[in-house]
């Protein structure tokens, strides 16, 4: 009995059972964790919490203090108990040969074999339930007696004397088979919402995994193409290189024979000159007038005029031009080489230019001017008498694009600074043409950036998010990829600015979609694909 009675003192009077992670409230009672804060839980918005056990009210949610010495006790309580699974429940009165019990009356605090329970007394008040061990904690810890009702308001299991004289009088009590569906069907609705969750969780999951792996198998082509890219390059340009070293080595040699000629020719006739100048100051030096005069050559030593103009004429030929050796020529080969790597090198992938972008006049609504050139859309307060058409956008002053896109990267550009009331986006062929549904961004068939006024947005779906109002251009870009799902819109200012970018699935082609409520807007590009 002392074990009995000990696990009686060591269950919670909330779940009935040994304590798990025990914690203690201000007012000195102990009850699991998990169990603590589920009836807290249950008492938000009430005004108050309170002690499920002496229900002391508390004016905010109590901090739950773990009590580490009731946790020890509990251990050290269950480390010592046999293993149910060995022991079980045994029949109380079979006590010579232990057999195991069926049933365990509380009002008995018995446990039953089948041979026992047959002769046990069937009144109401005598109490089966399947064999346990914790009697106690079926029975009210104030009055000892067996707990029988639920008391809706103070979320406690009772008995009829607390139902009486327990402080539960005028509160509404259930008995607790009916209390315990009513919160096994809560519990279940609350089960179907948590599976409704969980598998929209999980769809999330496997949509954004989904996503991620198209991100890397997109980043892992990208780097692959990137690399042969910078390979080829290097290898042009290596080409390149020995090309041009090649011909400014060719060019030097053909420059230099020539001067390497003409220096011979000037080393010789410098020799000759210092020749003349020995022979003549050697004369110079002479004392004897007579033999001065009769020197024989020096006619030849005075001519000083021979070739000298010739040469001088060459030196400086050769001076101002280099004999050929032009630095704009090799600059010439550097750029036309440049030019056929950049040709002959498939970039196109990453030096893109914008769409051409022509309005569909079919499409548009009867307030707007489209130009000649079908770039340029204004809004107008003549009706233009466009031509009936079931495309034509009936109640909002919106064209699309005659080009759409079902595949690759593609962007566009639209100058909007004479209009302060626009919107430009991507929509889709079957996008709504009256009503409030056809506005772009109103609708699930449509991604759009908007201006109003000084306010700019993007919407889709009629979700709208605000941008900060510091669009600093007069031009947006709008971009498209359609295979990873990513429209994007981006400012113009310097740098470039990004503004949102939507990801989805794309499930139609799209279409360029302008909407014009003042002023006009006007779309710039020529075509060229990524």
């Amino acid at each position: 009995m002392a074990s009995a009675d000990l696990r009686a003192e060591l269950e919670c009077s909330v779940c009935l059972d040994i304590y798990t992670d025990p914690v203690n409230l201000k007012c000195g009672h102990n009850f699991c964790r998990d169990c603590m804060d589920r009836v807290l839980d249950t008492q938000e918005g009430s005004g108050g919490h309170s002690c499920p056990e002496c229900r002391e009210k508390f004016q905010e949610r109590p901090a739950l203090q773990r009590n580490i010495t009731l946790r020890n006790i509990v251990e050290s309580f269950l480390s010592a108990q046999p293993d149910p699974e060995e022991s079980g429940v045994l029949c109380t009165y079979c006590v010579d040969s232990p057999v195991p019990a069926v049933r365990s009356c509380l009002l008995c605090e018995v446990s039953l074999c089948d041979k026992h329970l047959r002769v046990h007394k069937k009144s109401p008040e005598h109490i089966l339930c399947d064999p346990t061990l914790s009697m106690e904690s079926r029975k009210c810890s104030v009055h000892k007696k067996i707990l029988e009702y639920y008391c809706t308001k103070d979320d406690i299991c009772i008995c009829v004397s607390c139902c009486v004289i327990g402080g539960h009088t005028g509160h509404k009590m259930e008995p607790l088979d009916e209390a315990s569906e009513r919160k096994k069907e809560t519990l279940r609705n609350v089960l179907q919402k948590l599976l409704t969750q969980r598998e929209e969780t999980e769809e999330r999951v496997q949509s954004l995994q989904e996503h991620r792996r198209k991100v890397e198998e997109e980043a892992a082509g990208d780097t692959e193409r990137v690399s042969d890219l910078f390979r080829e390059l290097r290898r042009r340009l290596e080409d390149l290189e020995k090309r041009v070293l090649s011909e400014i080595s060719r060019r030097a040699e053909r420059v230099s024979i020539p001067l390497m000629d003409i220096i011979r020719e000037l080393e010789i006739k410098k020799d000759e000159l210092s020749r003349k100048m020995r022979d003549i100051e050697e004369l110079c030096n002479m004392t004897d007038p007579l033999t001065v005069l009769q020197e024989s050559d020096t006619g030849d030593l005075c001519d000083t005029e021979d070739g000298d103009d010739e040469d001088r004429e060459r030196h400086d030929r050769l001076l101002r031009d280099g004999g050929g050796l032009s630095g704009s020529g090799i600059s010439h080969t550097l750029h036309t080489g440049l030019s056929d790597i950049i040709t002959g090198v498939n970039v196109s992938f990453y030096i893109q230019e914008a769409e051409d972008i022509l309005l569909d006049v079919s499409t548009a609504h009867n307030n707007l001017q489209i130009s000649h050139d079908r770039k340029t859309v204004s809004r107008s307060d003549i009706d233009q008498n466009h031509s009936k058409s079931p495309e034509r956008f009936q109640d909002c002053p919106q064209v699309l694009s005659s080009r759409s896109f079902s595949s690759g990267r593609h962007y566009w550009e639209v100058d909007v600074g004479g209009s302060d009331s626009w919107r430009v986006g991507m929509c889709y062929p079957s996008i709504e043409r009256r009503g409030r549904q056809s506005v772009i961004g109103r609708n699930k068939k449509s991604w759009g950036l908007v201006r109003t006024g000084n306010q700019y947005l993007v919407i889709h779906d009629n979700k709208v998010i605000r941008l900060p109002p510091n669009v600093s251009s007069t031009r947006v870009r709008i971009y498209l990829d359609y295979e990873a799902g990513r429209i994007s819109f981006y400012d113009l200012c310097d740098p470039i600015r990004h503004l949102h970018t939507f990801t989805t699935t794309f499930t139609e082609p799209l279409h360029g979609g302008v909407g014009v409520w003042g002023g006009c807007i006007k779309i710039c590009g020529r075509n060229r694909e990524m």
